[in-house]
């Protein structure tokens, strides 16, 4: 009899461990159906909890959303491949493109056409960086006649920007490096882009500086491309369990967002 239950308690704990396997199998190809999971990063010249920059030794992606893209593919037991654009535009654009599976960017309705929105991992926002030598203190100063402000073209910071101000003349760019190379230059008097971004750009070109007026003040959140149910209901789980157990304060403070805040 004792042995028939150990049998009994063995077949069991194979059958548990063989439905855990395939639930986990079928988990892969509902979020990573090409077999490797495609996450997809911007890559800019400061770094963020949104940003990724260029390791200078690799060339390759490093930053916050590498390492949850890091997570995600344990998690799922795949290869990790990551994808990457100029913007968070450009990443929501290529949604319908089978391009990428997962990705992270500042939320915003207008996206809803192209991405499903999963919950936020940390809150977001976004701020001037102003040339040296500016007399400009606050946003207010910004908008005025012959002030020459840069965005970074398909971020809803630009979108915010060119809505608040009237006077100012805004050019936005395709490349955050060239709009970063130009405030250095002088040839910008303000730059808009996210508050963590701005404060890496500002120890990087000396007499630059950060005003402390938010220009605007969001959520990142996870995504997928839109009408993919099952990898939504995926990567909200796994993004609500790396907030409770850890993975997310980890991966702020090894991106170096280390006093940015896990949101609730």
């Amino acid at each position: 009899m004792l042995r028939h239950g150990l049998i009994a308690i063995t077949l069991g704990s194979l059958l548990v461990a063989v439905g855990a396997l395939t639930a986990a199998a079928e988990d892969a190809r509902d979020i990573a159906p090409t077999g490797s999971l495609r996450v997809a990063v911007a890559v800019g010249p400061a770094a963020s909890a949104f940003w990724t920059t260029r390791d200078p030794a690799s060339g390759k992606p490093r930053g916050v959303t590498v390492e949850l893209a890091k997570a995600a593919a344990d998690r799922l037991h795949v290869p990790l491949q990551l994808v990457e654009y100029a913007s968070s535009d450009d990443i929501a654009a290529a949604g319908s493109k089978d391009t990428w599976d997962m990705s992270f960017m500042p939320a915003e309705a207008r996206r809803a056409q192209f991405v499903d929105q999963g919950p936020a991992y940390v809150a977001y926002t976004s701020s001037y960086l102003v040339r040296a030598g500016s007399d400009i203190r606050a946003s207010a100063d910004v908008d005025r006649d012959g002030i020459r402000v840069g965005c970074v073209e398909g971020t809803s910071t630009s979108r915010t920007v060119a809505k608040s101000l009237k006077h100012a003349t805004v050019t936005t760019f395709a490349k955050p490096e060239a709009a970063a190379e130009l405030i250095g230059k002088g040839e910008l008097d303000a730059l808009a882009m996210g508050t963590e971004a701005v404060e890496d750009l500002s120890r990087k070109l000396p007499g630059t500086r950060v005003l402390d007026d938010i220009v605007q003040s969001t959520g990142v959140v996870v995504v997928v491309p839109r009408g993919h149910a099952a990898a939504g209901a995926w990567v909200t789980q796994f993004l609500q369990s790396a907030k409770a157990d850890g993975t997310v304060r980890r991966a702020l403070d090894a991106g170096g967002s280390t006093n940015a805040k896990v949101a609730p």
